[in-house]
Order: C-alpha cells, then sequence, then structure tokens
C-alpha cells in the first residue's frame, strides 16, 4: 500500500470480515455471541428496508403504519383518543394530529367527537384502514416465512424461545428504551 493510501474498513454488512477485526482488536470476545449480534444488528436493518418497501408499494407510509397497528391491537371497534394514540406511539400532540390529518384524507381512519363527551375527539378505523391493514400483514406473514423457511419446528421454538430470553434481558436492564431513540 502506498503511503496516504487508505486502508478499506469492514463494516458490519461482511459479518466475517467485522468478526476478524474484532478478534484482532478485542480477543477477549466471544466470537459466536459476536456473530450472533452482528448477523442479528443486519437483519434487523434489511428487514426493516423490506417492510419499508412493503409499506411504500401499498401506498402508506411507516408512521401510518402504526397507527392502523396501534388501533387494531386495541381490538373492536378499534378506536382510541388522538392522546391515546400519541403515548403509545411516543409522539406528540402535535404530530399526532399531523399524521391523523393525512390519514383522515386518505379515508384510514376517521375522527369523530365522543357522543358522551363533546369535548373528547376519538379516531376510529375505517373499513379502507384495516383492509389496508390486513394487506400488510398478509404481505409481511410471506415475507416472514420465507425468512424462516430453513428452519424446521424444532428450530424455530428454540429460535422464538432465545430471542425472547434476549429480550426480556434487554427489557430488565434497559426499561425506557421502549423502541425509539431519544433524538434530542
Amino acid at each position: 500500500m502506498t503511503e496516504g493510501a487508505e486502508q478499506a474498513t469492514p463494516d458490519e454488512g461482511d459479518i466475517e470480515e467485522y468478526l476478524a477485526v474484532f478478534q484482532r482488536e478485542f480477543p477477549e470476545v466471544d466470537p459466536l455471541v459476536e456473530t450472533i449480534v452482528a448477523a442479528m444488528s443486519k437483519l434487523n436493518r434489511r428487514m426493516s428496508v423490506a417492510y419499508g418497501r412493503q409499506l411504500t408499494a401499498l401506498g402508506i407510509t411507516n408512521a401510518e403504519w402504526e397507527v392502523l397497528k396501534a388501533l387494531v391491537l386495541v381490538g373492536r371497534p378499534y378506536r382510541l383518543s388522538p392522546g391515546d394514540l400519541a403515548r403509545r406511539l411516543g409522539l406528540t400532540p402535535a404530530a399526532m394530529t399531523h399524521r391523523l390529518d393525512r390519514m383522515v384524507a386518505e379515508e384510514l381512519v376517521t375522527r369523530t367527537r365522543d357522543e358522551q363527551n363533546r369535548v373528547r375527539v376519538i379516531v376510529e378505523l375505517t373499513g379502507t384502514g384495516r383492509d389496508v391493514w390486513l394487506r400488510v400483514v398478509r404481505e409481511a406473514a410471506v415475507f416472514e416465512a420465507g425468512l424462516l423457511q430453513d428452519l424446521g419446528p424444532a428450530e424455530r421454538h428454540a429460535l422464538a424461545a432465545g430471542l425472547r430470553g434476549m429480550l426480556t434481558r434487554v427489557e430488565e436492564s434497559q426499561p425506557d428504551a421502549g423502541g425509539r431513540l431519544d433524538t434530542e
């Protein structure tokens, strides 16, 4: 290599190169643990991209998907107040209002006054919103089944148990890390 030329540095994209750097610079690291963690990180990024593309192809944003999912998760009649939605999604009321404005215009949700308390607003999933939610879930199920196609039932159960255990440990050690980064 000539003087001043920069050596290519491996990123997490190539797990083997990444692992080799870790073993060189930090030999006490367990290579199997580092391989698992690097693979999970890379898988998470790739799955996020794939899900984003799927949502775009169906004509909705990830932000809209989160609202649809939150409404479905509360069960029939798929209603929440804007404040409840904002809290569940970790958003400010202003950000939720902006998101709901778009979704009402797209007829994914309705926003009406509560008949029992006219001051209160209720957001409700529409038939169109539920149909979009179902299409997303069906396509995701096909994608996810494809990811796991090489694992038999015993391997899937072992993977599920291991991942649940890891998630429990992270949630216990980082109880305030609900999946959103605090960027402020």
